[in-house]
């Protein structure tokens, strides 16, 4: 039997050579993406979550050329004291001009402000010197460490504040009344002495901590208000000239120094070293 003859099938085998592993390099690209986009967003919420001068404080903080100052509870610009998102945070506000001062008004509009300026920068160099006076930056402090820890500084744009507040086992008030403690009375007579190397005018807020209770009346705005008037003669006692007390406020519990509103650290005392153009 014949078998037929069957046609020859050629099989051809492509090879491909060189090329790699090259299926990764889209993953980079997209992290990158991410990355730049995560940042935008987050420099979207900033803008958002911060005030002009917080901002101005960050973009200060990040420039070299500019000095970063030590101040107590606050900063000038570039985070010279607590971090802006603190649950107490103390805002240092900028400089302003000011129409008491007729002769520097009379100048050229670059003059009046390097005046201005001037001015201020001299003047917050004599409230940092306060400052490392009572809280002992510079050495010595005037306060030992018991009545220090009543004692917060910061400086705005009103003037140097000196915070003197309650805390849990040294009261500065009997509860409930304007009966100065003995601790609040040594505070305020080396006060007085620190205040009398200034000529600057002086302001007195009383704050109290909110009552646990809702009551029919409430005492607090008295209370603060008749503990800011003590506080006053107090200070006039330790040798404070009266004429340079230029207001005595009672804020209540309006306007709390701890989220809670009844915390202890809300009784206190504000004392404000004025600024020369602000009284």
């Amino acid at each position: 039997m014949t078998v037929p003859n069957r046609p020859a099938i050629i099989k051809r085998k492509k090879i491909v050579v060189g090329g790699g592993h090259h299926g990764g390099a889209w993953k980079v690209a997209y992290a990158d993406f991410v990355t730049a986009m995560m940042a935008f967003f987050m420099l979207m919420w900033l803008l958002g979550a911060t005030t002009e001068k917080q901002r101005k404080g960050i973009a200060d903080y990040f420039n070299p050329t500019v000095p970063i100052n030590r101040v107590s509870g606050g900063g000038d610009g570039a985070f010279g004291g607590d971090s802006v998102f603190a649950e107490e945070t103390f805002a240092y506000n900028g400089t302003g001009a000011s129409d008491r001062h007729h002769s520097v008004n009379l100048a050229a509009p670059d003059d009046r402000a390097e005046g201005t300026a001037s001015g201020r920068s001299q003047q917050d160099a004599e409230f940092r010197a306060l400052e490392e006076m009572l809280l002992g930056r510079g050495g010595e402090s005037a306060v030992s460490p018991r009545l220090a820890r009543h004692i917060l500084t910061r400086l705005t744009d009103e003037g140097l504040i000196v915070e003197l507040y309650d805390v849990e086992d040294a009261p500065l008030f009997a509860p409930g009344t304007a009966a100065p403690e003995p601790v609040l009375a040594e505070l305020l007579d080396i006060i007085a002495r620190v205040f009398a190397l200034v000529t600057n005018g002086v302001a007195i807020g009383g704050h109290v901590a909110a009552s646990p209770e809702v009551l029919r009346v409430d005492p607090a705005w008295d209370l603060s208000t008749a503990r800011a008037q003590a506080v006053r003669a107090a200070l006039e006692a330790a040798g404070l000239a009266p004429e340079r007390v230029q207001r005595v406020t009672g804020h209540a519990a309006r306007r709390p120094a701890a989220s809670n509103p009844m915390a202890p650290r809300n009784n206190r005392i504000e004392l404000v070293l004025l600024r020369s153009d602000m009284g």
